[in-house]
């Protein structure tokens, strides 16, 4: 298998016998087939063809290949890997293949050794006037060496995408959905937009609280200045104050200089409380006072500052009920949850899961087609039947991630349901009653009936949230005879 060269066609126009770097092999070698690849006129490879076998060579399998120029690494790569890989599918192997390097350009040299050394098992050998056929010493290690330095760049990218964050310049266009939920969640979100009150947004890992709070930014009046992010759960608790409201020089150890803090890096524009329920409580007193009286005091300072941030919190816990368990303050959360979103989670979002898997896997095609390579994904049928039928306890960031694995390790152009289930990780079930209900210790005065109640009132809750308070609909979701039936539980339970 080779390129034919420059070299190749002046050999066939001479009258000194067959020669030029692939006549020369053929001499010397015994090969059953010969395979061409071909950049030159249809009239210019047939005259070469047949030169060839009018002094004895086999007639050439010829693949035409038309590249914008011999030196295009990206096209040779391509028409070199697509013609190894009919070879190896029809053969079985690469295990009797001889590439002949010398042939062509040094381009198509190079991407005959990358492919040679990471994807077959074929032989090398090169020629030259002065030493003739030999085989070709490759002194390194391919793999080792070379080809993790060709993905270092493409690796890192596809570690920073992996945590999903948001672009800086998203929209509510970003958000992807059809979703009678989610609808409510972008229409309640684009109303809070307009107005200059904080924004609570609950929901569980990995279903979008910072798009939509970056969405809010850029729909509000001030998405003309700072984003500014805080993750309160990376924090230690001995310097939260400092993250919050800056430092001076000297104010501690290691305060080397003055530097100012989350308020004043986002005074004038959004600060972003990401997991605000990771808090502490004393830090929360001083983020109330904070919020309170629109100033801030910087550590180790005597004089406060009047900032001007909008905040927006996130968190994955139900802070309603973290403020009944006394794990935050009662009167930060009523400062914070003047407009509220709960997002619901995926396994929630009838009809959305699909639409999210072909967007993301757009997007995943598009990041990674600038990789060696690597071909374009779609979905297979039986894919598509497991992408549904999992439950997705990790939300979009999951779905993301499993879309990356299948890519990553499915060989054709068609995602299998093999890649897909090989992609899909095993996590333990979260769909289960709330709060541990089947784990409770029983002991004197336990009551069962209460716990069961529990449950009831747990899913008649998330019935009327998904059909918007339409009973009629929410008894036919619960399985209950009649929208009477249901309005006798909600009765019984006080649920309003």
């Amino acid at each position: 298998m080779a390129w034919i060269g420059y070299a190749d066609l002046a050999a066939s126009r001479s009258d000194e016998g067959i020669g030029g770097p692939i006549g020369g092999a053929l001499v010397v070698g015994d090969y059953e087939q010969v395979i061409l690849l071909a950049n030159y006129k249809n009239e210019d490879v047939k005259a070469y063809s047949d030169w060839l076998v009018r002094n004895g060579a086999p007639q050439p399998n010829i693949k035409k290949a038309t590249l914008s120029s011999p030196t295009n690494f990206r096209e040779i790569y391509q028409v070199a890997k697509r013609v190894l890989d009919d070879f190896a599918a029809e053969y079985g192997s690469t295990d009797q293949l001889t590439i002949h390097l010398s042939p062509g350009t040094p381009a198509m040299a190079a991407v005959w050794i990358i492919l040679a050394r990471t994807r077959t098992t074929a032989r090398l050998i090169q020629s030259s006037p002065e030493e003739g056929v030999k085989e070709a010493d490759i002194p390194f290690d391919i793999a080792a060496e070379f080809i993790p330095d060709l993905f270092s760049a493409h690796d890192k990218r596809r570690l920073e995408e992996s945590g999903e964050k948001p672009p800086e310049a998203a929209s509510f266009y970003d958000i992807n959905y059809r979703s009678k939920e989610m609808e409510r969640r972008v229409r309640d979100a684009k109303k809070a937009a307009l107005r200059n009150l904080p924004v609570l947004i609950e929901g569980e890992t990995g279903t979008g609280k910072e798009l939509f709070a970056r969405a809010i930014h850029n729909s509000s009046q001030r998405r003309s200045e700072t984003f500014h992010v805080v993750n309160c759960g990376a924090i230690p608790a001995e310097l939260v104050e400092s993250e919050f409201f800056g430092h001076t020089k000297g104010a501690f150890t290691g305060a080397l200089k003055d530097r100012k803090g989350a308020f004043e890096a986002a005074n004038g524009g959004t600060l972003f409380l990401d997991e605000i329920g990771e808090l502490p409580l004393a830090a929360q007193v001083k983020l109330l006072r904070a919020l309170h009286e629109g100033e801030i005091t910087p550590v180790g300072g005597d004089k406060s500052r009047k900032v001007d941030v909008r905040i927006i919190a996130a968190t994955n816990r139900n802070l309603m009920a973290e403020v009944v368990e006394g794990n935050f303050r009662e009167d930060l959360y009523y400062r914070l949850a003047i407009a509220t979103l709960d997002l619901p989670p995926l396994r929630e979002r009838e009809g959305d899961v699909w639409l999210l898997a072909e967007r993301l896997l757009e997007q995943v095609n598009r990041s990674a087609r600038e990789e060696p390579g690597y071909k374009q994904k779609t979905f297979s049928a039986s894919a598509k039947k497991l992408v549904l039928k999992h439950s997705w306890p990790g939300n979009v960031r999951e779905l993301l991630n499993t879309v990356k694995r299948a890519t990553l390790f499915a060989d054709g152009e068609e995602i299998s349901s093999e890649d897909m289930a090989r992609a899909i990780r095993a996590v333990p079930n979260r769909d289960g009653p709330p709060d541990g209900v089947l784990n409770h210790e029983i002991y004197e005065g336990f009551a069962i009936e209460d716990r069961i109640d529990q449950v009831k009132r747990h899913y008649l809750e998330r019935a009327l949230e998904k059909t918007g308070g339409n009973k009629a609909q929410a008894a036919k979701l619960l399985g209950l005879k009649s929208a009477q039936t249901l309005t006798y539980w909600l009765e019984k339970l006080g649920i309003a």
